[in-house]
């Protein structure tokens, strides 16, 4: 039962955020292939990696993750941040234009979180945020982000 529910809201936000996807690539305001997309969502959950940390995020080689960087930063996704501490490392920023196409996840997901709030009880939802911290902090232990 825990399965098939955690499994159908996890498929649900998938899917809205699969149709949004597909609804720019109709009216041609997609730029980004399949492949990008993920590695900008590893590179926005990781907060600023270096082009190294996200290597090591997506299981790419370093060549390969510089490579899709690159390509990224030309299309207006991505900038490199010079490191304040170590001037040869570079950070990875998303811009507003990642932020702009990302967001069609974001407002869905508001949408749901403002309907929880006002279906369920402070208490009630006191607990879900509980059982969410567990399974980020210890029971999703091996993802680092």
């Amino acid at each position: 039962m825990l399965r098939e529910s955690f499994t159908r809201v996890y498929s649900k936000f998938k899917l809205h955020f699969y149709q949004k996807v597909f609804e720019r690539w109709q009216d041609r305001e997609a730029s980004l292939t399949t492949v990008e997309t993920f590695c900008m969502e590893i590179i926005n959950a990781a907060g600023e990696p270096t082009v190294n940390e996200f290597a090591k995020l997506a299981n790419l080689s370093s060549p390969n993750a510089a490579y899709k960087v690159n390509n990224l930063v030309k299309k207006g996704y991505l900038t490199k941040v010079q490191s304040r501490e170590d001037k040869r490392e570079y950070h990875l920023r998303v811009t507003q234009k990642y932020l702009d196409y990302y967001n069609i996840s974001y407002q869905y997901m508001d949408t749901v979180l403002q309907r929880m709030e006002e279906r369920f009880s402070p208490e009630e939802l006191e607990i879900l945020v509980r059982m969410l911290k567990v399974m980020d902090e210890e029971l999703m232990s091996e993802i680092q982000i």
